[in-house]
């Protein structure tokens, strides 16, 4: 009985879960690859990812293959598409729910499941194995949009971080250069940070303060409607 489980009347699709890893090195926007040991596409590079097995959701699936390419544990993958061109893996009809994270360069440690994992610099990404390239053109995008409404941008700095480290953060994700007196008033009128630690009264003018930032006050804000525009 058990052997039939799955059997079923109608084609089924196979399904697979891939992930965009974002980082920041503090002056750009970073994109996780591994590079693929097997075909197809053998030796090309692609974002993490793989066949979602018939116990687990796609999300599940995503955790999983990020641990065993990455080593990445417990990473909190966010889905924002569903790929599902007939032709897009030629193995078989395969459908890919897409997620993207947002991670610290530091806690990829690197995995067993991958010939090779790197981080590279949007304009040194190579050409990716299937259709990669759509994906991250669409991710890319997402992480656009989402900015403005949540605080996506925070995970990808230190817990401690400065004005300077925040606005070059900012202008990675959206492209785009910001005044400084400008997005400084902007930030702290928001009340979403919270001075890390008292500013020592010898510290010299150009010392930089150092922020957390406050979830709890972030919350408050969406609950009433929070959008961030520049």
């Amino acid at each position: 009985m058990s052997e039939n489980r799955y059997c079923y009347k109608y084609p089924h699709p196979s399904v697979t879960a891939d992930c965009v890893i974002f980082g920041f090195d503090g002056v750009s926007i970073k994109v996780l690859l591994i590079q693929r040991g097997i075909e197809p596409f053998k030796g090309m590079w692609a974002f993490p990812g793989g066949f979602m097995q018939i116990d687990e959701t796609v999300e599940e699936c995503a955790r999983r293959e990020l641990e065993e390419e990455t080593g990445l544990k417990n990473a909190s993958v966010e889905q924002f598409y569903t790929f599902s061109d007939v032709n897009r893996d030629p193995r078989e009809r395969v459908i890919t729910v897409a997620h993207y994270a947002l991670v610290r360069l530091s806690e990829v440690k690197g995995g067993d499941d991958a010939a090779s994992a790197q981080w590279f610099a949007e304009s040194e990404i190579p050409s990716l194995a299937f259709d990669h390239d759509r994906i991250l053109r669409m991710a890319r995008n997402c992480l656009k949009e989402r900015i403005c409404f949540e605080p996506i941008g925070f995970e990808l700095l230190p817990e401690v971080f400065t004005m300077s480290e925040l606005q070059n953060l900012y202008e990675a994700i959206l492209e785009v250069k910001f005044d400084r007196r400008n997005f400084y008033n902007k930030m702290l009128k928001l009340g979403i940070l919270t001075e890390a630690e008292p500013r020592a009264e010898q510290a010299s003018r150009r010392t930089p303060t150092k922020y957390r930032f406050n979830a709890a006050k972030y919350a408050e804000l969406k609950q009433k409607g929070f959008r961030l525009e520049f």
